[in-house]
C-alpha cells in the first residue's frame, strides 16, 4: 500500500484539469482544512474532493468491489475510510464550506461532470 497515492493521481489530476480549462483557480490539498481537500476555493468558500471508489466505498458502483483476500483486514479499512470521510464532510459543512465529492467512475463521462463542476462553482 506504501506505493498507493493520495496525492496527484489520475483521476484528481483530469478533474484539475477540467476546472482549469474552465476559467477557475484553486488551491490544491490545503492540510488546515479536515479531510485535506483535494481543490479549495477560498473566496467562495468550495471544495472538491476527488474519491476513488474502491477506497472511499462508492456505493452500488463497480469498481467498489471487495476484495477476495484478507477481508476482514480490508472491510475494516475501507469502511474506516467511509466513516472518516462523513465526519470530515460535516465538519466542514459546520464551518461553513460548500462541498462536492467527484466519484472516479464520473469522470468517464465529461460533459455531465464539467456540467455538475460548474453548477457547483456558480452557484
Amino acid at each position: 500500500m506504501a506505493r498507493v497515492r493520495g496525492k496527484n493521481t489520475v483521476p484528481e489530476m483530469r478533474v484539475r484539469r477540467l476546472v482549469y480549462s474552465m476559467g477557475y483557480r484553486y488551491r490544491l490539498h490545503v492540510r488546515s482544512l479536515p479531510g485535506t481537500p483535494d481543490l479549495v476555493f477560498r473566496k467562495a468558500r468550495k471544495l472538491i474532493f476527488v474519491h476513488g471508489c474502491f477506497w472511499h466505498r462508492h456505493t452500488g458502483c463497480v469498481l467498489a468491489r471487495w476484495p477476495k483476500s484478507r477481508t476482514s483486514f480490508w472491510r475494516e479499512k475501507l469502511q474506516a475510510n467511509k466513516a472518516r470521510d462523513r465526519r470530515n464532510l460535516r465538519r466542514l459543512r459546520r464551518a461553513g464550506w460548500r462541498v462536492l465529492v467527484v466519484w472516479e467512475c464520473q469522470l468517464l463521462k465529461t460533459l455531465p461532470l464539467s456540467k455538475r463542476i460548474g453548477g457547483f462553482l456558480v452557484a
